[in-house]
């Protein structure tokens, strides 16, 4: 559990600030996309690395799991897939919206599912620390 959650979270976190370049140098300068989806990009971005960062955490600190040995490996399976499902959707909702048809806006019903995966992950943390007490 340690040594994958450790290798996800850098491989997200690499992937965030690839992403937030290529947003910053190439949508926002090069392709003159619009603020508003700049700013939707950015969230992707944002999102994917704080939880980039709460995956190195969990691999780092899932050895002082002892109790609650599986709560902290479902927290890391929904930071992973909450952060494929939210920022995902949003960077292609973001991307969507410099083709001619326009953002595909289904997108936006999708991206609160990766948010609930969050916030279980979170929850499930938290139940873990509290039975480790």
């Amino acid at each position: 559990m340690r040594k994958s959650f450790v290798l996800t979270g850098a491989i997200i976190g690499f992937l965030a600030v690839a992403l937030g370049a290529f947003g910053a140098h190439t949508l926002k300068e090069q392709l003159h996309m619009e603020p508003h989806w700049v700013e939707i990009w950015e969230k992707g971005v944002q999102y994917q690395m704080a939880h980039a960062l709460a995956l190195l955490f969990l691999g780092l600190a899932a050895d002082r799991f002892t109790v609650a040995r599986s709560l902290p490996l479902w927290t890391g399976r929904l930071f992973t897939v909450g952060t494929a499902i939210f920022s995902g959707s949003l960077y292609i909702l973001a991307l969507t919206s410099l083709s001619p048809a326009g953002p595909i806006k289904i997108l936006g019903l999708v991206t609160p599912f990766g948010g609930v995966c969050f916030l279980v992950g979170w929850a499930l943390l938290a139940v873990a620390a509290y039975r480790e007490a």
